[in-house]
């Protein structure tokens, strides 16, 4: 059974940091890149960072710098740190194991809420 679970999110003052995590299934992790990608109301889901299993980043120009992706292959778990957080940063964020660092794959966890107050 694949599964995506998320935590981390929550509510921070901008300027503030927050961690994202998702635990995957060991049938998906190891094997693939993973991603976070966010959705920020009436607006598409958008690629924030992906990693691939050689530790490789792709990241969006509007996070970087400020955004951190990484893996724990021994926890099958994908990380996203964020710092310097802005408003702009609020959405739903969204682990997904990508079929490659740039495209997303069928599976996804069910989401994380970040909320970035001015």
């Amino acid at each position: 059974q694949v599964q995506l679970v998320e935590s981390g999110g929550g509510l921070v003052q901008a300027g503030g940091s927050l961690g994202l995590s998702c635990a995957a299934s060991r049938s998906i992790f190891s094997s693939n890149a993973m991603g976070w990608y966010r959705q920020a109301p009436e607006k598409q889901r958008e690629l924030v960072a992906s990693i691939t299993s050689g530790g490789s980043t792709v990241y969006a120009e509007s996070v970087k710098g400020r955004f951190t992706i990484s893996r724990d292959n021994a926890k099958n778990t994908v990380y996203l740190q964020m710092n310097s957080l802005k408003p702009e940063d609020t959405a739903i964020y969204y682990c997904n194991a990508m079929l490659s660092a740039v495209t997303s794959g069928p599976y996804w966890g069910q989401g994380t809420r970040v909320t970035v107050s001015s």
